[in-house]
């Protein structure tokens, strides 16, 4: 497995749909002992979480990492708040453009880059009600068309 190999475990789908990504980062996590482990299994959830800058540095809350079975009273809680890795300059960069109005950082995925963990956050911007049923619409359209253009061709 070289250094550049990276390995997906958990993905927001739902950000994609709730924001508009302007910019994306990427950034390690603090872990613990078994938490290592658990995430190369694969249990791990991002979907109810979201990220705050307290005091020049960056917190990941509600993302759950479910207990390794074979760990005892070394697992920690599942939902604690995780301190993420990045460098200050990068991180004060992040808290100047959340000053400006409407953004926010969202996770994206969680995956391995090699054999660290890592986490790619989302500079966003919240979609309108209106955006979404335009993005909706996008979507029902691309389906419709790929359908015709299936069945044009079966004959």
């Amino acid at each position: 497995m070289g250094i550049s190999s990276t390995k997906l475990i958990a993905n927001n789908k739902k950000a994609y749909h709730d924001y508009f990504i302007e910019d994306k980062y990427e950034a390690g996590i603090s872990l613990h002992g078994t938490e290592v482990k658990s995430l190369r299994m694969g249990k791990c959830s991002v979907k109810e979480s979201f990220l705050r800058i307290e005091n020049g540095e960056v917190f990941i809350y509600g993302m759950h990492i479910s207990p390794y079975e074979k760990g005892n009273i070394f697992n920690k809680d599942p939902l604690r708040v995780r301190k993420l890795l990045m460098h200050k300059a990068e991180i004060n960069k992040i808290t100047g453009k959340i000053a400006e109005k409407g953004y926010t950082l969202v996770p994206l995925q969680v995956y391995f880059k090699g054999s660290l963990a890592k986490v790619e956050i989302g500079l966003a911007r919240g979609k309108k009600l209106y955006d979404k049923r335009q993005d909706i619409a996008k979507k029902d359209q691309r389906r419709e068309a790929e359908k015709e253009f299936k069945v044009k061709n079966l004959y």
